[in-house]
């Protein structure tokens, strides 16, 4: 049987706008110690999208769980909150400052 390495990284924090840079110096660090520097910058940029709409949208609370795992030649990168309504993806103005957030993460 072979077996296939799986690399995962959890973190767990209130989505305030102070701790976004930090929890994107962690996603970076992690993605560059795997050697996947190439996707620094998108995962970076969507795990800041998500822990902003957390911080903007989420109730009761900001606390989520940002994941990263790399299974075989996949990455996952994923924010979960407790909020129990799903999130909506609006269509956005490419030129708009806000509201673009998950569409981008989407695409």
């Amino acid at each position: 049987m072979i077996s296939h390495p799986r690399r995962h990284c959890t973190v767990e924090l209130q989505a305030l706008p102070s701790r976004i840079g930090q929890v994107r110096r962690i996603v970076s660090a992690q993605l560059r110690y795997w050697h996947l520097d190439a996707l620094i910058d998108r995962a970076a940029l969507g795990v800041t999208e998500l822990l902003s709409n957390v911080h903007r949208h989420a109730q009761p609370d900001k606390t989520c769980t940002v994941e990263i795992e790399l299974l075989l030649d996949r990455l996952m990168v994923s924010v979960r909150d407790r909020d129990p309504r799903l999130p909506v993806v609006a269509d956005a103005d490419p030129l708009a400052t806000c509201g673009r957030g998950l569409a981008m993460v989407a695409r």
